[in-house]
């Protein structure tokens, strides 16, 4: 630890050969998603270079597997709200709903990702951050270097878009349909 505080990138090298497997398995036996689990470890070695001069640590492989186990716990609830806005929004299908309902339905939620592929890049991608991918506003924030603020500015533009156009093309199908 001492030479990886002087910026000794050999002994960096050195620390990630030795934990990577075992702080691999770590990740792999929760997830059992082999990219999401070397993502993980690499960012956990990542974030161990970045923080190589202010990091004071007892035990190195507790303080690694540590911070593997809580991005993996974060990585976890990331899925589960993904699954749950992917839920919300496509899968909403009902068994007994008429085939003719099933089509419209079909139709709106091309209609919402149209909407959304329409957003400007900024705002499109941190709509998808915020809404596919779980990610809170300060996580958003830090990812791409901008400020919570911001993010919730484009949030609003994103929403603000999405109901005007939406009511707009539910007000078109309502009049053809009556």
């Amino acid at each position: 630890m001492q030479l990886l505080s002087q910026d000794n990138e050999r002994a960096f090298t050195e620390l990630y050969q030795r934990f990577w497997q075992t702080l691999f398995a770590i990740a792999y036996n929760r997830l059992k998603e082999i990219p999401t689990a070397e993502d993980i470890v690499h960012d956990v070695f990542a974030s161990l270079w970045k923080n190589r001069h202010t990091v004071k640590v007892d035990s190195l492989e507790n303080y690694l597997a540590t911070a593997v186990k809580y991005m993996v716990l974060a990585q976890v609830k990331k899925q589960a709200h993904a699954r749950k806005y992917q839920s919300q929004t496509t899968a909403l299908y009902i068994p007994a709903m008429a085939e003719e309902d099933s089509v419209h339905y079909r139709r709106i939620l091309a209609m919402v990702q149209e909407e959304i592929n329409q957003l400007p890049e900024k705002c499109r991608l941190i709509f998808r951050c915020s809404r596919e991918q779980g990610m809170s506003t300060r996580q958003i924030a830090q990812s791409l270097h901008i400020s919570p603020k911001t993010v919730d500015n484009q949030l609003h533009k994103a929403l603000t878009h999405l109901r005007l156009k939406m009511k707009h093309i539910l007000f078109n199908m309502l009049s053809v349909l009556c």
